[in-house]
């Protein structure tokens, strides 16, 4: 996908449906599963503890569900494909619809984010609400570390 400026709300909403772009690929280590429990108090050891967690059916330690999804919102992850600057005031995060872990990231492993437009709403003449599926690809496995519907909104 070539990258492209979107610049109004009428070119977005022609965007529904279709995939904005994937990120470059991130490793996640046992460095950052360790911040995130001492940030979190989530020192459960299939996080924390490669020798206890190696015991388990993962094999190893495994990031967080809630570690993964608090990465869509990472810097870190710089995507390719369309970039959205409707010239707003402030842009937020308003939220999630539906999120779902089908696989556990282990560590040592790396992941990336797939986006997709799902609705464009406009709130009056003082904002715009979209609707987007963010979807954590582990790298070399089949199914998704994590699929979450987010809502954003763009204030003018």
């Amino acid at each position: 996908m070539s990258a492209s400026v979107v610049r109004s709300v009428a070119e977005l909403k022609e965007l529904v449906g279709q995939e904005l772009g994937v990120t470059d690929w991130l490793e996640i280590t046992q460095e950052r599963v360790n911040m995130f429990a001492d940030a979190t108090g989530d020192h459960q050891y299939i996080h924390v503890d490669p020798e206890r967690a190696a015991q388990t059916f993962f094999g190893g330690t495994v990031a967080h569900g809630f570690l993964t999804l608090s990465l869509l919102a990472s810097e870190e992850f710089k995507r390719e494909g369309v970039e959205i600057d409707l010239g707003g005031k402030m842009e937020v995060n308003y939220g999630l619809n539906r999120v779902r872990f089908p696989a556990p990231v282990r560590v040592g492993k790396r992941i990336r984010v797939r986006t997709k437009l799902l609705s464009v709403e406009e709130l009056g003449d003082y904002a715009v609400q979209t609707t987007t599926q963010s979807t954590v690809e582990i790298e070399g496995e089949d199914k998704p570390a994590c699929v979450a519907e987010g809502v954003g909104r763009t204030y003018f």
